[in-house]
């Protein structure tokens, strides 16, 4: 990150933060946002342990369906505030690293539909800069693929010729444009993002061409290290996340919209370095954190920046560790069919 940027930036953060965060948050709902039980529980407190922008984020589990969500929820204009140089701007280093490092896990999701289907053309919801469309044409050389994200990554996408088209928008308002032009549409770590969920499945139900497939793949809340870890557990992704989804629960929503299961795949779509690494990072982040972020209220004093990079040397032997535990537990959990993530292939009524 370079001064202009860091100025620039310091100066909306800091009329934006002046206002206070809480006006970034709907009331408070008092039902479950997918089955409408009433029996709530807190599942998870935290702050935000990815960019450290002030805030208390509390996810909420309803006891009858176990649907996890944020409550209170953002609002678009919240979302808007966290978001922010997040995946670009000051972060689109950090992001676009993290999205190159996952290209075996590309090509096993886009692989998943050699048994079923030939896609001619197809729409990938929430690509970002396209990394998953262009490695998954190693797998389909003669596919067409499309991308659509709220970013203006998407954009550069189409600009590298990684995705033909690249829409840059929200899902449901280009609906109209995208409706019958694909037989295969995926949905990547995208679906927990939305704030509503069904209205999105509604959606990709209406858009999908008779008889296409739609791939879906979601972090597992049942996932066993995910309480092991705590707050730490990267795909809590506060305040990012706003529903996770137990996997009975999302099969059972998409039959509701005349999609029939045509295969599932757990322990495949583990995210290899997304426990013990992402934890030490995350933890990395609250005992460190780099004091330029422009929406910190602390002074980027040398003494700060030493700290830092004393706590970075530090880590490096820890981080090798991580890597090597989370090689190993990936091994495992794949082989137990379980895993942090889980994918759904799902085909449309003819």
């Amino acid at each position: 990150m370079n001064t202009t940027q860091l100025e620039s930036r310091r100066m909306y953060y800091q009329k934006e933060l002046a206002e206070g965060v809480e006006r970034f948050f709907e009331p408070r709902r008092h039902d479950c946002p997918w089955c409408g039980s009433t029996n709530l529980s807190v599942r998870l407190r935290t702050p935000d342990l990815h960019q450290r922008k002030p805030g208390q984020f509390v996810l909420e589990q309803c006891d009858t369906c176990r649907h996890i969500f944020q409550n209170p929820r953002l609002s678009p204009a919240g979302l808007a505030f966290y978001y922010r140089d997040f995946y670009d701007g000051l972060g689109q280093q950090r992001a676009e690293w993290g999205f190159r490092i996952q290209q075996s896990i590309y090509l096993s999701r886009a692989k998943m539909l050699k048994p079923f289907t030939i896609p001619r053309a197809w729409l990938d919801v929430g690509a970002g800069y396209g990394h998953f469309c262009q490695a998954a044409t190693a797998a389909w050389p003669d596919t067409i693929f499309d991308g659509l994200d709220q970013g203006a990554g998407i954009k550069e996408a189409q600009r590298r010729g990684w995705v033909r088209h690249g829409y840059q928008g929200g899902f449901i308002a280009l609906a109209d444009e995208l409706a019958g032009r694909y037989d295969v549409m995926s949905m990547h770590h995208y679906l927990e993002h939305t704030q509503e969920p069904f209205d999105e499945l509604d959606i990709a139900a209406r858009v999908l061409l008779p008889g296409g497939y739609l791939l879906i793949e979601v972090p597992d809340p049942e996932y066993r290290f995910g309480d092991m870890l705590g707050r730490t557990w990267s795909q809590w992704c506060q305040p990012q996340h706003q529903h996770l989804f137990p996997f009975g629960n999302l099969v059972r929503a998409l039959a509701d919209r005349g999609f029939s299961l045509a295969a599932v795949e757990r322990g495949a779509a583990h995210l290899m370095y997304a426990d013990l690494t992402a934890s030490l990072a995350l933890l990395l982040n609250v005992c460190a954190p780099d004091s330029r972020l422009p929406w910190l209220t602390v002074t980027p004093t040398y003494l700060r920046r030493l700290r830092r990079t004393a706590a970075l040397i530090v880590t490096m032997p820890l981080l090798a560790g991580t890597l090597t535990l989370d090689t190993l537990l990936s091994w495992a959990v794949r082989r137990t069919g379980t895993g942090n993530a889980y994918r759904v292939l799902v085909r449309k009524s003819d």
